[in-house]
């Protein structure tokens, strides 16, 4: 450390170390104040209840010198004018000055013999920010040449983007450059890699509808103008698996906004217990196949939301629990408030998920073996995740293979409108 930089961290120790000792001195005079004129007052007060049984605002409190024996004297006169009670002021006084006086001694030098050890803290503190003011220091007056900025074009040229590849410069002077961008590369490698396995699984997604659809229109060209039955049955299967490519378009467009930063949250006020009663109502009227049952919140709970996103997310948990739980069995839809956080709970007695599937339910295109025979993209929970993490909420999942599922979203508490 140079001597401008010793001295200058020194300053601002010694300057800390003073505002430090000056509050405690400030507070421990305070305090001695305090303490005298409190224990003056009950000393006065005291004076007249001794003398006349209660104490009133009515009766005159005044104070007379005596020059001779240079005392001072409290009087306590009724309104007649007649002299209740009469003390000596200085005795009482004296009696708590001095232990107050004492223990602001004591404080004082604590105070002071303290000082090594505070100094000495305070140092502690500031040693990181004072490393850090030391390293862009050197950043600022590092001189590169010439060969030492070719050293890192050339490193940089000669990277493999398809490998997994850092910066090994072999110079001391660009120690802090090699560490900075070599993670840099390493952010950009995962970003790649997570951008390409999620074209990766968009394409295997899309070629399964793409092929069926493809092999109906060819049995279309061949038989449909004369088979009444391959018609009907190519006609509905190229309308199911285009619906179901749509849907699959329609979830990959929403993450590839989310990603890019282009949807934005249209913030208002949303009761949960209405958002969830709509929900409840298009759940009996959409699916006959379950029983639903709504438990509506004790109290009006209003939070601060974008209604439509939150009860899209709300709604892919409703579909999973549909799809995933037999029929004429029930599926349970709740709101509330659990340790001042608000909720919304959706919860079915279906197939279950296992403790290792549960860890990655929320990841793209993501589905179990279990689940794999039901229709599906492997998107909607995704799709979910992102809204909630938008509201700055988070997930809570209980669930046991072939006992059902419980989901439930919590809110921040300060996303609850007063």
């Amino acid at each position: 450390m140079s001597s401008n930089q010793n001295n200058r961290v020194t300053s601002i120790t010694r300057k800390l170390h003073r505002m430090q000792a000056g509050g405690q001195l400030v507070n421990a005079v305070g305090v001695a104040i305090f303490t005298v004129l409190l224990t003056c007052l009950a000393f006065l007060v005291y004076t007249e209840i001794r003398a006349t049984g209660s104490f009133s605002f009515s009766n005159q409190h005044t104070f007379t010198v005596d020059p001779v024996l240079r005392t001072l004297y409290y009087h306590v006169i009724d309104p007649a004018g007649v002299e209740l009670a009469s003390a000596e002021v200085y005795p009482a006084v004296l009696v708590v000055l001095i232990p107050a006086g004492g223990i602001m001694c004591l404080r004082i030098l604590g105070i002071l013999f303290g000082w090594p050890k505070e100094n000495h803290r305070i140092r502690k503190i500031l040693k990181p920010i004072n490393e850090l003011a030391l390293k862009a220091d050197q950043l600022s007056k590092m001189n590169f040449s010439e060969d030492k900025y070719q050293v890192l074009e050339d490193a940089i040229t000669h990277i493999d983007p398809e490998q997994m590849q850092t910066l090994s410069l072999g110079d001391t002077d660009l120690a802090g450059v090699e560490t900075a961008m070599n993670n840099l590369l390493i952010r950009m490698k995962e970003s790649y890699q997570q951008q390409a396995r999620f074209v990766n699984d968009a394409s295997h997604e899309l070629r399964t509808p793409i092929a069926i659809i493809e092999g109906y229109a060819n049995m279309l060209s061949r038989w449909g103008t004369e088979d009444e039955k391959v018609l009907q049955e190519s006609i509905m299967a190229i309308k199911t698996e285009s619906a179901h490519m749509k849907h699959l378009v329609e979830q990959l467009l929403f993450l590839a906004r989310g990603d890019s930063g282009r949807t934005s949250l249209q913030w208002e006020q949303v009761s949960l217990g209405d958002m969830m009663q709509e929900i409840y109502e298009e759940s009996l009227m959409i699916d006959e196949m379950h029983p639903y049952r709504y438990v509506r919140p004790e109290q009006e709970i209003l939070v601060k939301a974008d209604s439509g996103l939150l009860k899209q997310a709300v709604r892919i948990l409703v579909d999973n629990a549909a799809k995933y739980t037999n029929e004429r069995d029930e599926i349970l839809l709740r709101a509330g408030l659990d340790a001042g956080r608000p909720y919304i709970q959706v919860q079915d007695t279906g197939i279950g998920m296992a403790e290792a599937d549960i860890a990655h339910m929320f990841e793209r295109f993501y589905r179990s073996d279990e689940v794999r025979r039901f229709k599906g993209t492997g998107l909607g929970l995704s799709i979910s995740k992102w809204i909630v993490d938008k509201h700055k909420g988070n997930f809570e999942v209980t669930s046991r293979v072939g006992l059902g599922t419980r989901i439930r979203i919590l809110l921040p508490a300060s996303s609850v409108v007063r």
